[in-house]
């Protein structure tokens, strides 16, 4: 039992660092229908914002991830305004075609900049373990959810209690109509992708953090496991995202308790083709008819 609930909290940890990549894929979608591959790369970008905030500014973890947010909410309406915007009315294959093109972009240019070897990333917060019921939960996990579960709460706030919310709303149920209600559609859209990169952001600098190694290509992996973690939840659906990026930590988490670490990364895209063939939709999502 102490095993089995020492898994559960590694998985969650995991998970919620899925769970803050997730929820930009399934904004993003939700108001554009773009999936934007390049995600994965803001979020290595936010890890190096704060890599470079913390040893070379010397500030702590909390400046470093605001600072970190703040870049990558920037950075997201940048992509957004000169790769994205001119496709709006293109096809999706144009558009994810860019999307991936802006992702290597990214990864490319990153590596030009710094070059490709790996970063060790400062540990400035010494905490304690804690330890209950036999169960060690370490202060960084503790800390990692935390923070986690405090931007998701935000994020809630911001998209059912602002005016910026309930545009994001009103555009991903039916963009035409929002134009004729007087909402500027470009600048909700842009406020998307900037929340979106931001989650991204704070991911990048958790996942320093857990890790403690980060890399210009190290976005792949963990971009294309959050997409995962979208559509099990149901892209397009926020609340989804959130369970969808704990579900799949706690899922890893358990492989890798099973002895079976090398299939780690392999069990995401397994669950990815489970869930397309038996509830395409996603476990929040509804199966809606589509004219074509």
């Amino acid at each position: 039992m102490e095993q089995l609930i020492q898994q559960i909290v590694n998985g969650i940890s995991l998970g919620s660092i899925y769970a803050l990549i997730a929820l930009g894929y399934t904004m993003v979608y939700g108001i554009v229908k773009l999936i934007n591959f390049a995600h994965g790369d803001v979020f290595m970008v936010g890890a190096f914002i704060g890599f470079y905030s913390i040893s070379y500014f010397h500030l702590g973890i909390f400046p470093a991830l605001i600072i970190s947010m703040a870049a990558c909410a920037v950075f997201g309406m940048l992509i957004e305004r000169i790769a994205y915007k001119p496709l709006r009315n293109a096809t999706r294959i144009a558009a994810l075609i860019t999307a991936i093109g802006v992702s290597l972009f990214i990864e490319y240019g990153t590596i030009y900049l710094r070059g490709a070897q790996p970063q060790a990333y400062p540990n400035v917060v010494p905490l304690h373990d804690l330890k209950i019921f036999g169960v060690v939960i370490s202060g960084q996990s503790i800390m990692i959810l935390a923070v986690s579960i405090i931007l998701m709460v935000l994020l809630q706030f911001i998209v059912h209690r602002t005016k910026i919310g309930k545009a994001m709303r009103a555009v991903s149920h039916d963009m035409d109509a929002a134009k004729l209600m007087g909402i500027n559609v470009n600048n909700t859209i842009s406020a998307t992708f900037a929340i979106g990169s931001a989650l991204a952001g704070a991911a990048g600098v958790i996942f320093g953090m857990y890790y403690t190694t980060i890399d210009p290509l190290m976005g792949i992996i963990p971009g294309l496991k959050a997409f995962v973690a979208a559509v099990l939840g149901g892209i397009g659906i926020i609340p989804g995202a959130m369970v969808g990026g704990l579900l799949l930590g706690v899922i890893e988490s358990f492989v890798s308790a099973a002895g079976f670490s090398l299939w780690r990364d392999g069990v995401a895209f397994v669950v990815l083709i489970l869930i397309l063939l038996l509830r395409p939709a996603g476990l929040f999502g509804k199966n809606v008819k589509e004219k074509v």
